[in-house]
């Protein structure tokens, strides 16, 4: 069997791209750099075996329908637009998709959920979640929740309920999109994973797997990501 195709949304930062090609072909796949400045997203899916949303800038709030607020930096207009429009093809097809940070915000936003647009002024004694440097440093906790993708794509490596994670975001899913359910949440409450009930392979993560790609502590994710891409 050949190795799957997987878009890669192009990240805003260049120099992450990387973490995410690697751990992409560590799991036995290969690798598209989908471009919002040169795509469309109906031709760009169509080569595609699966979908890797990665992170960035803020989703602007005008496209969930809420006013921006002092904390938000949001990204180009032009490629929230792309990327709700591919994740909502993506979803349409039953094509598999892996979204990260952003990723999964801008999943959450294209099935119709909103966000908290800056977790410490909305949730009183949130813990630390945007630490930037080192990038493969565990921040806090998340407790998965029993019998989702989520666990399931982590067989053999969750002890128990909890799996500790990196964290660069300030803000979260809120309201959950049509068709969404919670799979983990951060000790505070914050919502750090969804996955779509109805597809063969859906499923968004609030923290950066990728950069342990090296160490391996989330090489299972992108392997059964790839694996349902096949």
């Amino acid at each position: 069997m050949s190795a799957p195709t997987i878009g890669i949304a192009r990240p805003r930062n260049l120099e992450r791209l990387p973490d995410y090609e690697t751990s992409i072909r560590r799991a036995g796949g290969n690798v598209v750099v989908v471009d919002v400045h040169r795509e469309d997203p109906t031709s760009a899916l169509e080569v595609l075996n699966g979908l890797l949303l990665t992170g960035g800038a803020d989703v602007d709030p005008e496209l969930y329908g809420e006013r921006q607020s002092r904390a938000v930096h949001p990204a180009k207009r032009h490629r929230d637009l792309f990327e709700i429009a591919i994740a909502r093809l993506a979803i349409e097809r039953d094509v598999p998709l892996f979204a990260i940070c952003r990723g999964a915000q801008i999943l959450n936003v294209a099935l119709g959920g909103n966000l908290l647009q800056d977790i410490p002024t909305e949730i009183e004694s949130a813990l630390p979640h945007k630490i930037e440097e080192p990038l493969a440093e565990f921040a806090h906790e998340v407790n998965v929740v029993d019998g989702s993708l989520l666990r399931r794509s982590m067989n053999g490596v969750l002890p128990n309920q909890g799996c500790r994670v990196n964290s660069r975001h300030h803000q979260a899913v809120k309201r959950l999109g049509e068709g969404l359910v919670v799979s983990a949440r951060a000790p505070d409450g914050v919502i750090e994973a969804i996955e779509h009930t109805g597809a063969h392979f859906c499923l968004g993560v609030q923290w950066h797997p990728e950069n342990f790609w090296h160490t391996g502590e989330f090489r299972s994710l992108f392997e059964a990501f790839v694996q349902a891409c096949n």
